[in-house]
């Protein structure tokens, strides 16, 4: 646990000197593989789909605020939904016009979780994005969470009924119709997007109580439910779960939301303070969880002993030590004392 602890200091200090260069480098790899996400699934364009301009992008978007990976990925989004069709990038727009209205202008710096979400899913580690938007954020995040879902699934349904939509004898409402069809009657999407916010409103009401150990109850506790809503949808709706994968999917996405717990939260409960005190208008009664912390010396110590490193014998300092010669005083320089004695005694 000591050198967990000695490796979270360092990483913490080792951020604090380099905040500068890091976060930038973060940023830009979130921008390229969102935007990666988007021309793997869409790339219908193929000026927007080359990877140079993808490059170019993320660099861009790694010196603005974070919030501009979502604003942009929209017009990645729009500029290929354009290519299938005018029909479909105008149902597109309006459904994001609709989302910022209604939600996103409001989730602010939760906002990041937009393209995290579809990297999440696609990574198969879906249940990681409520447990760890519960543990770091608050019920707000469920606004950008649940309009990801919605857009991931639109994304894969303008990816599946392309060449329909691309076809020159569609008319524009029944493009629009097979779009609102496709988006409402998803039951895949519904029972990810009432899983995701159901799970992620769980682990944030558990995590914000006061007993011990709350942010680990919630983590487990979320990762139950959202297991068990999962099959139970599945078997609900007649789809397919592979239980066996979505198990291990879930497992390693409460384990990187362990690790998340230990760098974001890591309280020490062995040493809680329960305080007491009042003033004209209250009475407070507050409990104080210190966080596990453990200071770094950059102090080098050497030791230094008597041991020989080739042979691991101690040496006999006595043989070793040799007298030091005695120097004659020079002949010139000895001194009478009687004589000087005398002289003294003549003077007085």
């Amino acid at each position: 646990m000591t050198a967990l602890l000695e490796m979270k200091q360092k990483l913490k200090n080792f951020y604090g000197q380099n905040e500068g260069y890091l976060t930038p480098i973060f940023k830009f790899a979130l921008a390229f593989g969102y935007f990666w996400w988007i021309r793997t699934e869409l790339g219908m364009m193929e000026r927007l789909a080359n990877p140079f301009v993808l490059i170019i992008t993320a660099l861009l978007c790694s010196i603005l605020p974070s919030n501009a990976i979502m604003w942009i990925g929209f017009l990645f989004i729009l500029g290929h939904c354009y290519a299938v069709g005018a029909a479909v990038a105008g149902f597109v727009a309006a459904l994001l016009l609709l989302m910022v209205i209604l939600g996103l202008r409001f989730s602010g710096k939760y906002n990041l979780i937009f393209p995290l979400t579809p990297l999440g899913v696609t990574c198969k580690l879906s249940a990681l994005v409520p447990i760890g938007s519960g543990l770091l954020g608050n019920p707000v995040a469920a606004v950008p969470v649940g309009c990801s879902v919605v857009f991931y699934y639109l994304i894969e349904f303008i990816k599946e009924q392309e060449a329909i939509l691309r076809s020159e004898d569609m008319e524009i409402q029944r493009a629009l119709k097979l779009l609102m069809d496709g988006l409402v009657k998803n039951q895949d999407m519904w029972m990810f997007l009432i899983t995701f916010v159901g799970v992620l409103l769980l682990v944030y009401l558990i995590r914000t109580r006061s007993f011990d150990y709350a942010w680990r109850v919630a983590i487990i506790v979320g990762a139950v439910v959202y297991l068990f809503m999962m099959l139970a949808g599945g078997l609900f709706l007649g789809l397919e779960v592979e239980m066996v994968f979505l198990a291990a999917s879930t497992i390693l996405s409460a384990l990187i939301g362990v690790a998340l717990e230990f760098f974001a939260f890591g309280g020490d409960y062995t040493r809680t303070e329960h305080l007491e005190y009042e003033d004209d208008d209250y009475f407070y009664y507050v409990k104080a969880v210190p966080k596990v912390s453990i200071s770094t010396s950059k102090r080098k110590i050497k030791k230094i002993n008597g041991v020989s490193q080739k042979t691991g014998e101690i040496p006999n300092l006595q043989e070793q030590e040799q007298p030091m010669p005695r120097q004659a005083a020079p002949q010139g320089a000895q001194v009478d004392f009687e004589k000087k004695l005398e002289e003294s005694l003549k003077d007085l």
